[in-house]
């Protein structure tokens, strides 16, 4: 069963798993579907999931450093991960078992490496490749795309999980959207390249 709070707000969420537990001030935006056993807890401040966003089982958001955890648009906080305090931008992936300490900054596009642990008040450039303990970047490169599409597949999951069905990613109907969907942000990036 869901525990949440009085200061939780839920803004049209793709799906919800029945073992989440959100505790104090929290917003999820829209389209976004939290996992099995995922926990927030904000006794101050408030923890912000932007839209599309998903964080997988047994992931956990928490306060530090005098803020709540805020996640961007289109990013996956993966299975296990904890994020501290931090702020994670737009269109990233937080790895298995990764940890974003207080006050670090991961800036949009970014992937941060399963089991690495970012340290409080690191600042982590747009389009970066962090690993390590502590993390640091080994390889700039744009994610977009790759993390988008990861995003989408959870975004999509989500609707379905929220139906009661649980293999669509096994459908045929899916993969081919999927791909479709990956030839689009292609060119969304190509086209933003070419705008620069």
């Amino acid at each position: 069963m869901q525990k949440f709070g009085p200061l939780v707000q839920l803004d049209k969420p793709a799906f919800v798993h029945e073992t989440v537990e959100i505790f104090g001030k929290a917003h999820i935006g829209e389209g976004v579907s939290l996992w099995p056993r995922v926990v927030m807890r904000a006794e101050a401040r408030e923890h912000v999931i932007g839209p599309f966003s998903n964080l997988q089982d047994f992931a956990l958001l928490h306060i530090g450093g005098g803020q709540g955890a805020i996640i961007g648009c289109h990013t996956s906080i993966a299975h296990r991960a904890t994020v501290h305090g931090a702020t994670i931008g737009d269109n990233c992936l937080v790895g298995i078992n990764a940890t974003v300490m207080d006050g670090a900054v991961i800036g949009d596009n970014c992937i941060v490496a399963p089991h690495c642990i970012v340290t409080a008040g690191s600042k982590i450039p747009d389009n970066s490749i962090v690993a390590g303990v502590p993390g640091v970047v080994v390889k700039s490169r744009n994610n977009f795309v790759a993390n988008r599409i990861n995003a989408y597949s959870y975004h999509h999951n989500g609707l379905a999980y929220a139906r009661g069905e649980h293999r669509l990613w096994d459908s045929a109907e899916f993969q081919a959207a999927r791909k479709a969907e990956q030839a689009r942000l292609e060119a969304e990036l190509a086209a933003m390249e070419a705008g620069r």
